[in-house]
This record gives structure tokens, C-alpha cells and sequence, in this order.
């Protein structure tokens, strides 16, 4: 082998090292990311949506003048939820529930009385609206079936009570982003060792006989 041959087989090698390196810090900057996304601040409803199928989160709507939410979606094993179950809105935002016809009567209750839409009704097409001045959350449920899990809640403005929802301690890492971590190790290795003895013996083996 000659010297120029030697010199390009450890320039590749090096090569290669680098670009395993620098696959694990990328797999480094995927769990720091993640890690940053661990704990964060959601809306406190009290445990009002405990047991409530059709909520995961509360829909963002601010900036909107009006908001419309459906009463009588599929949600708590029947027609039994409205839609979203929970909308943030700036103040003064008109919210407009509309029935479906769906799951039978329904109604629209302030959970402090501070509004209802009247007796539940079934027809659809059915409309009640109210516009929400008052920065605070407005719980709501649907008084027939209350039971069932139909329940709501209006957010208005900024100022709400939050709760800190805890993550995993530590970086975390998707299953894909672990396993391509491992495989980089083991290819890092693996070509460090290759550039060591390249480095140390020069390539050459002598004569084959």
C-alpha cells in the first residue's frame, strides 16, 4: 500500500468519525428539545372534565369575534358531549351554541346559574348565543345529561388559573430517536477503532505470501 493510499484511508476515516459524532449530538439535541417540552402550565378546570370523553385540550379561539360550539356530539357513549367541550376566547367573544339534533334533548346551564339556554330541546338547528366579558373560566353542562359527561367551559382572557403539570425528569427521547443512538454508538466505535490502528500501524501488512 502506498503512502498517498494511507493518507486518504485515514482522511476518510476521519471523515467517517466526525460524521459519527456529530449523529449523536444530533440524537443529544433531539432529547434536549424534548426535555424543554417536560413541564408546562395548563388550565386548571378543577377536575370539571374528569370523566369527560370529548376532552384533551382546550381549543385556542382567541382573536375570533365569534365562536361556535355544537351541542349533541358524539362523545360519553352516545350524543351526550358538546363540541369543543372546552374554547379559550378574548373577552367580549360571542359564543354561539348550535344543536346537532343529536343524542335527544339537550341544554345549555351555567354551572354558577349565571346563564341557561332554557328548557333542553332536541330540534336541530337550535341556536343560543352569549357574549363573555368576564376574564374567568365559565363551566357549563347539559342539565339532562349532566350525568352522562356533557359538560363545558368557556376561558376568557388571559388571567386563569393554571396549573404546573409535571413531565418525565430528564431528557425525552422517542423510541426511533434511542435506537438510532444506539446504532450510531456502536458505528462510532467501531470506526474509531479502525482509525486507531490505521493511525498506529500506517496500513501496512507487509507482503502477503
Amino acid at each position: 500500500m502506498t503512502d498517498d493510499s494511507v493518507e486518504f484511508s485515514r482522511r476518510a476515516l476521519l471523515r467517517a468519525s466526525g460524521a459519527a459524532a456529530g449523529g449523536t449530538a444530533a440524537i443529544g439535541g433531539v432529547g434536549s428539545a424534548a426535555a424543554q417540552e417536560g413541564g408546562s402550565g395548563q388550565i386548571d378546570y378543577s377536575g370539571w372534565f374528569s370523566g369527560v370523553s370529548n376532552f384533551s385540550s382546550t381549543v385556542d379561539r382567541r382573536g375570533e369575534d365569534e365562536v361556535t360550539v355544537e351541542v349533541g356530539v358524539e362523545a360519553n357513549q352516545g350524543y351526550f358531549g358538546f363540541g369543543p367541550a372546552a374554547v379559550w376566547v378574548d373577552p367580549d367573544t360571542t359564543v354561539t351554541w348550535e344543536w346537532t339534533g343529536r343524542g335527544n334533548a339537550h341544554n345549555v346551564v351555567a354551572e354558577d346559574d349565571s346563564f341557561t339556554s332554557g328548557s333542553a330541546v332536541a330540534e336541530a338547528g337550535t341556536t343560543y348565543e352569549r357574549t363573555f366579558s368576564e376574564a374567568r373560566i365559565h363551566k357549563y353542562y347539559c342539565e339532562p345529561h349532566e350525568l352522562n359527561g356533557m359538560k363545558g367551559a368557556i376561558v376568557v382572557g388571559d388571567d386563569v388559573p393554571t396549573v404546573e403539570v409535571e413531565g418525565p425528569s430528564g431528557p425525552v427521547v422517542p423510541e426511533s430517536a434511542k435506537l438510532f443512538g444506539v446504532t450510531s454508538g456502536f458505528a462510532m466505535t467501531a470506526v474509531l477503532g479502525l482509525a486507531y490502528f490505521f493511525m498506529k500501524y500506517g496500513g501496512d501488512y507487509g507482503d502477503v505470501e
